[in-house]
C-alpha cells in the first residue's frame, strides 16, 4: 500500500521522536497509509523519506573492514536501482520538514534558525525548479540538499514537541487530501467538457468542404460503383459518423490493410449539418478501389418516433431537461451520463441495421474512434454459431460486468439477467442480419426501451440496451480482434496494441483532441495526409 508524502514524513518524524515519546501506539496510528484512492501525482513521491530517514539516522556502529566492504558494495547496489528522482523527491521532503519546523513554537523562539531555515527553503526552491527527474537538477541541487540537511538537523536539536510535529502534519496531510478530492473533480469536469467540445479546425474543416461542394457541377458529386453497394457477396462496413476525419481515419486504416481493396464498401451515415461535408471529403479523396456510399439520417423517413421509441424518448422533454438543465431535474451527477451525444440518432442506427441494409447479410460495424491494423475479410467467414453479434468480451476486469451497467435492484432485471454476466464492446462487431431479422432482435430492442422510460433499468448510452438487446445472441470474438482503452488508459499492453486487428480510442481522451494520450496518437495520426489543402487551411496538425 503507497503512503501519502505527508503520511511518510509523519512516520519519519516518529522515528526521530522515539525515544522521547516512548508511545509506539500512537506511532502506529499516526503512520496509517493514506486511502488508496490518492492519485498518482502524490503517489509518486511514495519512498523518497525512507531515504531521509536512513540518511539522518544512519550511525556507524561496526568498524570490520570486511563490513565495511560489504556496506561500501550495499550502498553502490542502491545507487544503482535509485529511481530516476529520488533526489527530487529528497529535496521536496526537505521543503516539507522545514515548514513544519518553521510553523513550531521552539524554532520561532530561535531567530537564527529560524533565518537559516527560510533561507534554505529558498535556495532548495530555487534548485528544484520544475525538475522532474534528478537529471533535471541543476549543479548546485546536492550541495543545496546537504546544507538543508544540516539546518534541519540544528532545527530536530531544538523542537521538542513531537506532539505539534504530528499535529502539524496531520493537518497538513488532510488539507493535502481536501485539495486532492476538489482537484480530481474539476478535472473531471474539465475532461468531460473538453471532449464534448469540437476543436476549431474540426469546426473549420466541414465548413471548408461544404463550400469546396457546391462548386462541383451535379456529374462531380456522386460516387462511382453505385452497383456494389447491394451485392452481399462483398464485405460490407457501416460507419455512423459526424466526425469527418475520424471516419477519413476508419476508412483509410481498412483500406491499407485489405488485402482485395476492391471487394470493401463502406457506408457512411451521417446528420445532416455533415452530410455534404461527408461527401465532399471523400470525393476529393477516393479510398482507392473501394466503394463509398454517403447517407443523411434524413433518407431514413421510415425511422420516427412513431416507430422507434428511443427517438420518442429523445424528443421528450424530460430528456432534454436531463442533458441541457440539469440543476432543474432529478439528474445523475456524473457528467458521462449527460452527455448530449446520446441525443443524436447516429448513436442509436446501429439497433437499425436490418432496416438500413435491407439486401445485406452481415455487415462489420464500426465506431468512428477506432483504427483498423490487419485485414477484416476474415471476419465474413466467421461461424456465428446462430448468434447475431459478434464481439469481443470485456470481462476481464469485474466493472465490465453486467452490475455495472443495468440496475439489479429492478425486478425487471434480475429476473432476466445475471449480474455477473460477461460484457462486450461496442466499436467493431460482426453481425449477421439474416439471424437478426428470423429472431426479430429489432422488437426486442423496442420493448426494452419502452419499459425503461423512466431510465429505471439503465441510464444512458447505447451499450447497456445492447447487452439487452443481444443478451443470449452474442458469439465472442478472440480478444486479438478488437483491443479497447486507448480513449482512457495509458497503460493498455503495448503487445496487445501491436497485435491487435482494431484498436479503439473508447473514452474521452480521442487521439484528434488536445487531451487525447500522447503516445497512442501517431497509431491515429499516420492515416491522416495533413498536407492535405483543407488541413492547412483550418490548421490541422498533429
Amino acid at each position: 500500500m503507497r503512503e501519502h508524502k505527508s503520511a511518510r514524513l509523519l512516520s519519519a518524524t516518529n522515528e526521530e521522536c522515539q525515544p522521547q515519546l516512548h508511545n509506539p501506539i500512537a506511532i502506529r496510528q499516526v503512520t496509517d497509509p493514506a486511502p488508496a484512492n490518492l492519485t498518482p501525482i502524490l503517489d509518486s513521491h511514495s519512498n523518497a523519506s525512507h531515504h531521509l530517514a536512513i540518511k539522518l539516522e544512519q550511525q556507524p556502529t561496526q568498524s570490520s573492514s570486511k563490513i565495511d566492504q560489504k556496506e561500501h558494495s550495499d550502498n553502490k547496489s542502491d545507487r544503482q536501482t535509485e529511481p530516476a528522482d529520488a533526489q527530487v523527491r529528497h529535496l521536496k521532503d526537505q521543503l516539507i520538514r522545514a515548514k513544519v519546523y518553521l510553523s513550531l513554537p521552539a524554532i520561532k523562539n530561535n531567530p537564527h534558525v529560524t533565518r537559516e531555515l527560510r533561507l534554505r527553503i529558498k535556495e532548495v526552491s530555487r534548485a528544484l525548479g520544475d525538475a522532474a527527474k534528478d537529471t533535471d537538477l541543476p549543479k548546485i541541487a546536492f550541495d543545496k540538499l546537504k546544507a538543508m540537511d544540516q539546518s534541519l538537523e540544528k532545527g530536530k536539536q531544538i523542537q521538542d514537541d513531537c506532539a505539534a510535529v504530528v499535529k502539524k502534519l496531520r493537518a497538513m496531510l488532510h488539507s493535502t487530501e481536501e485539495q486532492l478530492r476538489v482537484h480530481k473533480k474539476q478535472a473531471m469536469y474539465l475532461t468531460q467538457l473538453t471532449a464534448k467540445t469540437l476543436p476549431k479546425g474540426l469546426h473549420c474543416l466541414p465548413l471548408r468542404l461544404t463550400t469546396e461542394y457546391y462548386t462541383l457541377n451535379s456529374s462531380q458529386q456522386n460516387f462511382l460503383n453505385l452497383e456494389k453497394l447491394e451485392d452481399p457477396q462483398l464485405y460490407h462496413y457501416a460507419i455512423f459518423s459526424d466526425n469527418v476525419l475520424a471516419a477519413a481515419v476508419v476508412v483509410n486504416s481498412t483500406v491499407s490493410h485489405a488485402k482485395h481493396p476492391s471487394n470493401h464498401v463502406f457506408h457512411i451515415v451521417t446528420d445532416r449539418l455533415n452530410y455534404v461535408a461527408m461527401r465532399m471529403w471523400f470525393l476529393g479523396n477516393p479510398p482507392g478501389k473501394a466503394t463509398i456510399q454517403v447517407q443523411s439520417t434524413e433518407e431514413f423517413t421510415w425511422l420516427n418516433s412513431s416507430y422507434s421509441p428511443v427517438l420518442k424518448l429523445l424528443g421528450s422533454p424530460s430528456m432534454i431537461d436531463y442533458y441541457f438543465r440539469a440543476h432543474r431535474a432529478n439528474s445523475d451527477s456524473n457528467l458521462k451520463f449527460r452527455n448530449p451525444k446520446y441525443l443524436s440518432i447516429l448513436n442509436h442506427l446501429r439497433f437499425y441495421l436490418p432496416e438500413i441494409f435491407p439486401k445485406l447479410n452481415k455487415i462489420l460495424f464500426l465506431d468512428d474512434d477506432i483504427v483498423v491494423q490487419k485485414d477484416l475479410s476474415g471476419l465474413w467467414s466467421l461461424d456465428l454459431k446462430g448468434n447475431v453479434n459478434g464481439a469481443v468480451e470485456t470481462c476481464g476486469e469485474s466493472f465490465h460486468r453486467f452490475d455495472r451497467y443495468l440496475n439489479f435492484s429492478n425486478p425487471l432485471i434480475s429476473k432476466n439477467f445475471d449480474p455477473h454476466a460477461c460484457g462486450w464492446a461496442y466499436g467493431m462487431n460482426i453481425f449477421d442480419l439474416e439471424e437478426w431479422r428470423r429472431q426479430n432482435i429489432t422488437e426486442v430492442y423496442h420493448r426494452w426501451q419502452k419499459l425503461n422510460h423512466d431510465r429505471q433499468l439503465w441510464k444512458l448510452g447505447t451499450l447497456p440496451p445492447g447487452l439487452i438487446t443481444f443478451w443470449k445472441h452474442t458469439y465472442p470474438l478472440d480478444r486479438s480482434w478488437h483491443v479497447l482503452g486507448l480513449g482512457y488508459n495509458p497503460n493498455v499492453n503495448q503487445r496487445e496494441i501491436e497485435g491487435a486487428a482494431v484498436i479503439h480510442y473508447n473514452g474521452n481522451l480521442k487521439p484528434w483532441l488536445e487531451i487525447g494520450i500522447p503516445k497512442y496518437k501517431n497509431h491515429w495520426a499516420k492515416y491522416v495526409d495533413y498536407d492535405l489543402m483543407y488541413l492547412r487551411d483550418c490548421n490541422i496538425n498533429l
